[in-house]
């Protein structure tokens, strides 16, 4: 939690020294967790549900090895021609090597497989080490905090004349919030991956999912009894945190907001729907809930919004052609890619427009990015080991019937696909601070879904 805590802080952790510290806390934290040995098996817990996944994450770390492996270059010429003609054109030197690489660059790739290797371990041991639900609970209040700390910070140097990024100077984005973020659309999306979470804290607390025959005055009394401190604190973190969300002027994080209360309803719809009764109420509460969120919305910053909504921001915005750009290195690199971490240095070569006036060192595509370094073999490894817990939290989320496990994991599943969403625009999964805290809600999405589940 102190990790989660201190990450985004400097500028979300992007620095070298930064990332560092993440490497070696993971680092410790699994040595920790090995020298104290493990503890007995669950078969029917978190774990047992990924043992199959064990294959698909080795499978990854056999691939990266492989692309650092220096190879025959008759050889590499058959796996990926245009690595050798590359290195060719732009390194004549190379021309007399009779071994090389996959990636194009070796040390980037071995830099970036080590920084994804501490996120794979402190998800790891999240699995592992959170087993009771006051853990559960204790983590995501702290996470939900942070999105309230993060949200106020960032709302705060919006009305400052000098406005900072905690330790630096704010030079980007003057107009929006983006709190210890120096990118706008990095801070919505840690904040999306918060407030699903808040909902979730939120709604399990009123117990929203219980038994169909409870009364509604019953709920309403659970909900304003002793706790009602508890559940007010979470309505304004709530609302806070969406704020912040539209005050970052990020065109995805204010669509994700509402599509996040959208599908929350939606989800509510479908479980009380089991009761016929309901469904009149169920469709009102749906329409008014969407109305009443999406009049907030514009309420706030309906100037700004339509400005970065309207045609011809649409029509300027660099991404579509950028991405043209990265899939020429996707049809270059079709099977075993540039090499994981390389797209900084392999995408100028491509490179027919200037985005935003600055050096691209990302895709603003997760998918596209990930796909042109490790190419489809590593690709589909890499997703399939996301998609195969995410998936498998949402299919057994239907299954459970405990209302508090249902509402919690509940706000984990739909963090992850917003973010999952997110990524087609941008590149948060490759801001240190944003993917740690993706890979600590995955998982604990995973715990929380099949905690008390024997």
């Amino acid at each position: 939690m102190a990790l989660l805590v201190v990450s985004p802080l400097p500028a979300a952790s992007t620095d070298d020294w930064a990332v560092l510290i993440i490497e070696l806390a993971a680092i410790a934290l699994t040595a920790v967790y090995v020298l104290l040995g493990r503890p007995a098996p669950d078969s029917g817990g978190p774990s047992a549900k990924l043992r199959r996944l064990k294959y698909v994450l080795a499978g990854l770390v056999l691939w990266v090895g492989f692309q650092l492996l220096p190879l025959p270059v008759f050889l590499l010429r058959w796996l990926s021609p245009r690595a050798v003609s590359l290195r060719q054109e732009f390194s004549p030197r190379f021309g007399q090597a009779k071994f090389l690489s996959l990636s194009l660059v070796p040390s980037a790739t071995l830099r970036e497989a080590l920084e994804l290797l501490s996120y794979f371990l402190i998800g790891f041991l999240v699995i592992k080490t959170i087993t009771h639900r006051r853990q559960i609970r204790r983590m995501m209040t702290v996470l939900v905090a942070m999105g309230v700390f993060e949200a106020v910070y960032g709302l705060y140097e919006l009305s400052q004349k000098n406005p900072r990024v905690l330790f630096y100077k704010k030079v980007f984005n003057l107009d929006s919030a983006s709190g210890t973020f120096i990118n706008r659309n990095h801070f919505s999306g840690y904040l999306e991956l918060i407030l699903p979470l808040a909902i979730g804290l939120l709604i399990s607390r009123v117990d929203f999912f219980g038994p169909p025959g409870r009364k509604w005055r019953d709920r309403l009394a659970q909900a304003t009894g002793k706790d009602a401190f508890l559940n007010l604190l979470l309505l304004i973190g709530l609302a806070v945190i969406s704020l912040g969300i539209v005050q970052s002027h990020s065109r995805s994080g204010i669509f994700l907001l509402l599509l996040a209360v959208i599908v929350f309803l939606e989800m509510a719809a479908f479980h009380l729907s089991l009761a016929r009764h309901r469904q009149a109420w169920v469709r009102k509460i749906l329409v008014g809930s969407f109305l009443l969120v999406t009049a907030f919305a514009l309420y706030i910053g309906v100037e700004s919004m339509v400005g970065r909504f309207s045609l011809d921001n649409l029509l300027h915005d660099g991404r579509p052609r950028l991405w043209s750009n990265v899939l020429a290195i996707v049809r270059d690199f079709p099977i075993a890619g540039t090499g994981l971490g390389t797209f900084a240095s392999v995408f100028p070569v491509y490179e027919t427009i200037t985005f935003e006036g600055m050096a691209l060192v990302h895709a603003h595509n997760d998918y596209l990015e990930f796909l042109s370094e490790l190419g489809l073999i590593g690709f589909l490894l890499l997703a399939g080991a996301v998609l195969w817990i995410a998936l498998g939290s949402f299919l057994a989320w239907f299954k459970r019937r405990n209302p508090e496990v249902k509402g919690l994991a509940l706000g984990g599943i739909i963090a992850v696909f917003l973010m999952l969403i997110h990524s087609l625009t941008d590149f948060n999964l490759h801001i240190p601070a944003n993917l740690l805290l993706f890979a600590v809600v995955l998982s604990l999405t995973h715990v929380t879904v099949y905690h008390g589940k024997s």
